[in-house]
């Protein structure tokens, strides 16, 4: 599934080390959280800087805002907000809002929708395994990198053989159009299930018949320049720089 998201291209962020661009990512999003959303001249900036970073990775936006659909769901509850709370009310045609929900509504969706932008730029300029070694060279846990590494193989596995269960029951004439359909779905959704833990026993046991002894095997990692540095942390930097400013006027 990781690897589905990536989108090779020749491009200055496809080439930054992964390590550098989830930092970049972290402090992006650090400095868009610590700015109030009343300072809204600093949310339409790092709506700028998200999309020079999504052209500079040679993404066109419309890849950008289909991918970050998958926020919707989330922003559902936000955008209720403002007809529920305490304080200050006014009209807003046949509404009435409360000023502190609006706010905090407007707060969770402008926020949140940079941070999905962000995770979508990171995504598809950066493939699974590039982050996960990335992730390694930022000193997370083994463990956790390990466990992440074996869950994406595996949700990759139980995707594809969904799909070719799904063909087998088509061209047998499977259709599921109904509750009444559902428990075939079920019992395909449990046997596949059972057929992943049993064939991660499998796996297990061929890594530990070659030698696996908890860790997983490194690559030769090549050294950071400060340009690559500089590179990575522009926009990182021009977003607190804007933070600042936008106070300061304020």
């Amino acid at each position: 599934m990781g690897e589905r998201l990536y989108i090779h291209r020749h491009s200055i962020v496809h080439s930054l080390p992964s390590h550098l661009k989830i930092i970049a990512v972290l402090l992006f999003i650090l400095f868009v959280v610590s700015t109030p959303i009343t300072y809204w001249p600093a949310f339409v900036i790092f709506l700028a800087l998200v999309i020079a970073a999504a052209i500079a990775g040679k993404i066109s936006i419309f890849t950008l805002s289909k991918r970050a659909l998958i926020e919707v769901p989330f922003i559902f509850f936000a955008v209720l907000m403002p007809f529920f709370g305490t304080g200050e009310r006014f009209e807003l045609g046949p509404f009435n809002l409360y000023r502190e929900g609006l706010l905090a509504g407007l707060s969770i969706v402008a926020k949140g929708t940079l941070g999905v932008l962000s995770a979508v730029i990171l995504s598809t300029t950066t493939t699974a395994r590039e982050i996960l070694r990335g992730l390694e060279r930022l000193r997370l846990p083994t463990i956790m990198v390990q466990i992440a590494s074996f869950m994406l193989r595996y949700v990759n596995v139980i995707s594809d053989e969904m799909e070719r269960m799904k063909i087998a029951r088509q061209s047998r004439g499977f259709d599921a159009t109904g509750v009444k359909h559902w428990k075939v779905i079920a019992t395909s959704a449990a046997a596949l299930f059972i057929r992943s833990y049993e064939r991660g026993e499998r796996v297990h046991l061929a890594m530990l018949s070659r030698g696996f002894d908890g860790e997983l095997p490194h690559t030769e990692v090549k050294s950071v320049g400060a340009r690559a540095w500089l590179t990575a942390l522009t926009i990182p930097t021009l977003a607190l720089i804007t933070s600042i400013f936008v106070r300061m006027i304020g």
